[in-house]
């Protein structure tokens, strides 16, 4: 059975920083496509990052552009664990915070609907 469960949330100050961990109990880990989603108050769920598998050792990282420069995802295969760190945190980022796993390449990173396997979120607060 697949669980991701994800951690790190909690409130902070604008400009702050903060690590998300997701660990991910996937057989063949390494292969899956891996993604950060967040859900504020009143908004819908939308995609925050995501590492791609590209074969091999291969991983390609995108993010939405609201957190470029600012959120770096990566991830630890031997742990079986994928993180977020959130540099300069602005009060915009408040939101519970999900962790996604995606099965199969060709799916689209930036679309909920194409994860497999979602954790039960982390909230993260940022006051101004």
């Amino acid at each position: 059975q697949v669980q991701l469960e994800e951690s790190g949330g909690g409130l902070v100050q604008a400009g702050d920083n903060l690590r998300l961990s997701c660990l991910a109990s996937i057989t063949a880990f390494a292969s899956f496509h891996m993604g950060w989603f967040r859900q504020a108050p009143g908004k819908e769920r939308e995609f925050v990052a995501a590492l791609n598998w590209g074969g091999g050792s291969i991983y390609y990282a995108y993010y939405t552009d609201s957190v470029k420069g600012r959120f770096t995802a990566s991830r630890d295969n031997a742990k079986n664990m994928v993180y977020l760190q959130m540099n300069n945190l602005k009060t915009d980022d408040t939101a519970v915070y999900y962790c996604a796993a995606r099965r199969e390449s060709g799916t689209k990173y930036y679309r909920r609907e194409d994860y497999n396997y979602w954790g039960q979120g982390t909230q993260v607060t940022v006051s101004s």
